[in-house]
């Protein structure tokens, strides 16, 4: 592992695979971990022969906790310079994927092909009444309690499909609790950390993208996954069936197959 720090946050980059194969960069949604990626993405891609690229950013004590995606990508691109990495292909999720976005952007050339999963190009009204309420919840001083944010969490996040299969359902919701405990669950997005509206702009992305939305997505719903891969020139949309925003870790198989069916086709 290598820490690169810039000017508002540290980086801890994971390097896995450094000159085997083109490199494919993993960017995890707001508030997880990189290594959420460990469990089932890494090793699909390095199986494939892909050298991998994760990381946790931690902010640095002036810099706010939540950057809005544009600031991540400015950051990402001194990392990327830092190590040395001219070009590669990139996968994102949720926030995650508005990062790939501004990256495509910001460095035409730098992105050769990208996977953007649950991701949106704008706010929605729906999107916003969820953030306001968040903050409106902090600001009054509320913590709900731990087991009751873990089944609120799992609503929000997890397929009708995966509610329906108990002893799994069981293991999401040990998990939301343990991280509602440790006091690492998401935190509100900031007010002015609303997507800014990229519909125009995605227009002059001209490489290739694999658009992937997911059926029972509350938080990011499908037909905005739909419209950013309308706006992209050389995208193409897929919905992965009976999952909800966490789709990559409760579909994986489904997930990966269309991810790297991509990748190995992408220039």
């Amino acid at each position: 592992m290598r820490t690169v720090r810039v000017a508002g946050a540290e980086f801890d980059v994971r390097d896995e695979g450094e000159g085997e194969g083109d490199t494919v960069l993993l960017v995890a949604g707001g508030g997880a971990s990189g290594r959420v990626w460990d469990l089932h993405q890494v090793p699909a891609l390095r199986a494939a022969g892909f050298r991998v690229l994760t990381f946790d950013r931690r902010p640095l004590p002036h810099a706010r906790a939540a950057p809005d995606p544009h600031t991540v990508a400015v950051e990402l691109l001194h990392v990327l310079a830092e190590l040395d990495l001219p070009r590669c292909r990139a996968v994102g999720v949720s926030s995650g994927a508005e990062v790939v976005q501004e990256l495509m952007l910001a460095r035409p050339g730098l992105v050769t092909g990208a996977v953007l999963m649950a991701t949106r190009c704008r706010g929605d009204l729906s999107g916003r009444a969820m953030a306001d309420a968040e903050r409106e919840l902090a600001a009054a001083g509320v913590r709900l309690p731990p087991r009751y944010a873990a089944w609120q969490r799992a609503v929000l996040n997890l397929s009708p499909a995966t509610w329906r299969r108990e002893d799994e359902l069981l293991d999401w919701l040990d998990l939301f609790e343990a991280a509602e405990r440790a006091g690492t669950a998401p935190v509100p997005v900031p007010a002015d950390g609303e997507p800014a509206d990229r519909l125009a702009a995605l227009g002059r992305v001209a490489v290739p993208v694999l658009v992937l939305g997911f059926e029972h997505d509350l938080i990011v719903p499908p037909w905005l996954c739909r419209e950013v891969a309308a706006a992209l020139p050389a995208a193409r949309y897929a919905e992965i069936a009976d999952c909800g925003h966490y789709g990559y870790l409760e579909r994986p198989a489904e997930v990966n197959g269309a991810l790297l069916e991509f990748l190995t086709g992408a220039p």
